[in-house]
């Protein structure tokens, strides 16, 4: 018993008409190695050089528990000087990791170390360009983005290891109600599929990033990541061009955000009970009826 799990292609470069048609069309996932040749940060963004234009800066940090459901998603753990966390995770491993954290917004200069790959695809969101850190061991729980946007998602630094599932299987996945992420008692890297039957036979993508590498996962698409060394990433986001699919990430927005939000905080954990429930009984009568 397993998932099924096939590599990510990988190309050093590839054309716009190529890109579109057999990847973003297709909705498929792609790692592009040459795209960051010529970014200056591909050399310049080594952790003494984040050390020294936002060291002093307090960042919110993350571990690999599973969510308390007394707490908004993704509440941090604890806080430290950015400095010392990038200290951290060079020095030794730590589950800690920053999340979604742009540094852009406090030093402006950075966007021009990299260039946005609008000869792909357009609909880019320039002002929110996303970092992440991690130390090796931590983790970022299997999910999908839940405001729906392509993303290029660019790793420096070290290795990372992700797998990746098409939105499809998200009832086999044990996709908790009303939110984007899935039940957190189950490893995706070593899944007990005797205690999870439905994940057995999930099909999917595996990939291990390396300095430079950067990866595209089309909207939608569910993601789990391990920092295999401490290490950092830049995601890029874009808007589909699709009407109903900008529809869609409205409406996600407010269901899976506002709407899970309100909800869990007032019920707490006997909503979070609900829900795990729920996620078992979706993902085994979508086993039985032999659909994603």
């Amino acid at each position: 018993m397993s998932f099924i799990l096939k590599p990510v292609d990988i190309v050093e470069n590839i054309t716009p008409e190529d890109f579109k048609k057999n990847y973003l069309k297709t909705k498929k996932p792609l790692v592009i190695r040459g795209l960051t040749k010529d970014w200056p940060a591909r050399e310049k963004w080594t952790t003494e050089y984040l050390k020294e234009i936002g060291g002093d800066l307090e960042v919110p940090l993350y571990d690999n528990s599973k969510a308390d459901p007394s707490k908004p998603i993704n509440a941090a753990t604890a806080h430290m000087k950015f400095g010392d966390y990038l200290d951290l995770i060079k020095r030794e491993p730590t589950e800690l990791r920053i999340f979604f954290f742009n540094l852009f917004k406090k030093v402006p200069s950075l966007i021009n170390d990299i260039k946005i790959p609008k000869d792909l695809m357009g609909g880019f969101i320039e002002s929110m360009p996303a970092m992440f850190f991690g130390g090796s061991n931590s983790v970022t729980f299997l999910h999908y983005d839940i405001d729906l946007p392509h993303i290029f998602h660019t790793h420096f630094g070290g290795r990372k290891h992700i797998i990746l599932f098409d939105y499809k299987w998200k009832d086999r996945l044990y996709c908790l109600p009303n939110a984007t992420y899935a039940l957190e008692d189950y490893k995706v890297d070593n899944p007990d599929f005797k205690k999870f039957p439905a994940l057995n036979g999930v099909e999917g993508y595996e990939v291990f990033l390396e300095h430079g590498d950067t990866l595209f996962m089309p909207t939608g698409m569910w993601h789990w990541m391990k920092y295999v060394d401490g290490s950092f990433s830049l995601s890029l986001r874009a808007w589909d061009q699709s009407i109903s699919r900008k529809v869609a990430s409205v409406w996600s927005l407010f269901t899976h955000g506002a709407i899970d939000s309100l909800i869990k905080m007032t019920f707490k954990e006997k909503y979070a009970n609900w829900r795990e429930k729920k996620a078992v009984k979706i993902a085994e009568k979508a086993l039985a009826k032999g659909r994603p």
